[in-house]
C-alpha cells in the first residue's frame, strides 16, 4: 500500500482528521476535496484492509464509511474498530435500498448514515454535527483579543469581518491558537497539515506563516518566530503591552522577529 511508506502521525493534533474508506474514485474524489477546502485533513483508502490498517495505526476525528468495500467489508471494518473500544464517531454510506446493512452499521456502532445518492451540503452538515460531537464539548470558537477561530465552521473573523485564509493558513492558526504562548515547530506544523502521501517543506511552512501573520496583524495578533525552533503566538496580554511571553528552555542566544 502506497501510504504505509509515508511516515504516521503520532502526535496530538487540533486540525479535524478525517479518513474516507469509499472504493468509488469519483465519489471519494468528490469528498476529499470538497472536506479539504472545508479546512478538514483529509486521508483516503479505497478497500476495507487498507481502512482496518489506518484505523488501527492512526487516531482520526471521524470516519466517513462505505459499508460495500472490496477486500473486507464495511461492517467488518466498524466491527474491528469498536472491538478496539474506540469512540471515535463513524458516518456510514449506504446503497438507498439497504435498509438491513443500515441497521447492522448502527447497531455495530456508526453515529449517523446517509443513503446514496445525497446531497454534498447535507453530508458537510453532518460531517460538522458528528466533529463537533466528537471533539467532546470544547469550546467550537477559539478568541484571541479581537481575533476568533471557529473550529466547526473553519470561519477567523476579526471583530465582525471575515478573513481570507486558506485552508493551509486556516490550519496554522488552528494550531497556534491552540498552544497560545507555546512553541510550535515546524514538524508539528507540517505534521496536522499533511495527508498521507503528501510532502510539505519548512519552506512551504515559513510561507504560510508569512502569509498568515499578515492577515492577522490588524487584530493585534502576533506571530513570534524563533529561529532555529519555529513560531509561537503571543497571549492576548503579552500582544497588548508589546512584551513577549517568556518559553520554558529558551536561552538568551535565540533570536526573534
Amino acid at each position: 500500500m502506497r501510504f504505509i511508506a509515508h511516515a504516521w502521525r503520532t502526535q496530538a493534533h487540533t486540525t479535524m482528521r478525517i479518513l474516507i474508506a469509499e472504493d468509488d474514485s469519483i465519489l471519494a474524489d468528490g469528498l476529499v476535496r470538497s472536506l479539504r477546502q472545508s479546512g478538514y485533513a483529509v486521508d483516503h483508502v479505497k478497500h476495507g484492509v487498507e481502512a482496518d490498517t489506518a484505523l488501527s495505526l492512526q487516531t482520526f476525528d471521524l470516519l466517513i464509511l462505505d459499508l460495500g468495500l472490496p477486500l473486507m467489508s464495511g461492517l467488518e471494518v466498524l466491527r474491528r474498530l469498536r472491538a478496539r473500544n474506540s469512540q471515535m464517531p463513524v458516518l456510514i454510506l449506504t446503497a438507498a435500498d439497504s435498509v438491513d446493512e443500515r441497521v447492522k452499521g448502527l447497531d455495530l456502532g456508526a453515529d449517523d448514515y446517509m443513503a446514496k445518492p445525497f446531497a454534498l451540503n447535507e453530508l458537510e452538515a453532518r460531517v460538522r454535527a458528528l466533529t463537533r460531537r466528537g471533539a467532546g464539548g470544547g469550546p467550537a470558537v477559539v478568541r484571541h483579543g479581537s481575533l476568533s477561530f471557529d473550529q466547526i465552521g473553519r470561519i477567523a473573523t476579526i471583530g465582525d469581518q471575515v478573513i481570507d485564509l486558506s485552508a493551509r493558513e486556516l490550519g496554522v492558526l488552528e494550531v497556534l491558537l491552540q498552544r497560545t504562548g507555546r512553541l510550535v515547530s515546524k514538524e508539528q506544523l507540517v505534521n496536522h497539515l499533511c495527508e498521507w502521501g503528501e510532502e510539505v517543506s519548512n519552506n512551504a511552512i515559513e510561507v504560510y506563516v508569512h502569509r498568515l501573520r499578515k492577515k492577522i496583524e490588524p487584530s493585534g495578533a502576533k506571530i513570534i518566530t524563533v529561529r532555529g525552533l519555529g513560531y509561537t503566538l503571543e497571549k492576548a496580554a503579552a500582544a497588548g503591552n508589546g512584551a513577549s511571553p517568556p518559553h520554558a528552555g529558551e536561552s538568551a542566544g535565540h533570536q526573534y522577529k
